[in-house]
């Protein structure tokens, strides 16, 4: 992806995430990205794998999810605050991106002590990604992130996150065996990045290729920051425990990395996995 079309996207991204609770145009966005309308939807699709509504509407039930789980406040009010035109479509909408209304779920949270893999309202998606590379930094041991950052720190997320040329955000990386030389880690940090590249690589890193393959994305629900440890086991237990050959698929460890974003509470843990579609 050009890297003027990246930033492009990058700008519409930090926008509609600055502007969830306020009425967000398709005009506004390309007016702050400064290419037209339908060039902003495509740019936008090809660097977040979603278009702008659809980014736009999952970050605004995500949030809407987090204040369900902290609040009293009424269903419809929040509906209201995150721009949903009434009590009906936020329902709607909401039930599709995490299985059950919005009742329910709070419902469901409030009642729950800690959060478990048979509570958890899951988010999936299956992507396409292209051939591409990814920028990594290997560690020598480390199969997890926590044992990662004791073993080679934690400075390189900001390194990994300030590559113009970034496809995604950085990533903690599981690799397939036959990416892990022996002597090296299991586990790195990486960003993927257009199979073009050729700018030159920051200092202790290097160049992987990677494949085409389909990723199944699991997004779980927000959470308190407090609780983060218990959201990510239970996310964990919970994408072990599923089996995918009931849409069609076979996880393929083989394929590509298994990723995992930064954890945040107002969008819940994030974790994709290669698959094979049967």
């Amino acid at each position: 992806m050009d890297p003027s079309a990246k930033a492009a996207a990058a700008r519409m991204k930090a926008f509609i995430d600055a502007h969830l609770e306020q009425p967000v145009t398709l005009q506004q966005l390309a007016a702050n990205a400064g290419y037209s309308p339908f060039y902003c939807v495509r740019i936008f699709r090809e660097a977040f794998g979603r278009t702008p509504a659809a980014y736009l509407r999952a970050r605004r039930l995500g949030s809407a999810a987090c204040e369900l789980a902290r609040t009293a406040r009424s269903v419809t009010a929040i509906a209201l605050d995150f721009e949903f035109g009434s009590h009906e479509g936020f329902t709607r909408a909401f039930a599709r991106q995490f299985g059950k209304s919005p009742a329910a779920f709070r419902q469901r949270v409030k009642g729950a002590n800690k959060m478990t893999a048979k509570t958890l309202p899951i988010f999936i998606q299956i992507l396409d990604r292209p051939a591409r590379k990814a920028i990594i930094q290997r560690a020598k041991t480390a199969d997890e992130y926590w044992s990662y950052c004791q073993e080679a720190g934690c400075e390189m997320w900001e390194v990994l996150g300030a590559i113009p040329e970034a496809m995604q955000e950085p990533s903690g990386m599981w690799l397939p065996k036959q990416m892990a030389p022996e002597g090296t880690s299991t586990y790195v940090a990486g960003v993927e990045v257009p199979a073009d590249y050729a700018s030159p690589l920051p200092e202790g890193m290097e160049l992987i290729d990677l494949p085409p393959c389909r990723m199944m994305l699991f997004q779980g629900p927000p959470y308190d920051e407090d609780d983060m440890g218990d959201a990510i086991g239970a996310m964990e237990n919970a994408i072990n425990a599923y089996d995918p050959t009931t849409v069609g698929y076979a996880f393929a460890p083989e394929l590509a990395p298994r990723q995992q974003y930064a954890p945040e509470g107002d969008r819940g843990y994030i974790e994709l996995r290669p698959v094979r579609e049967l």
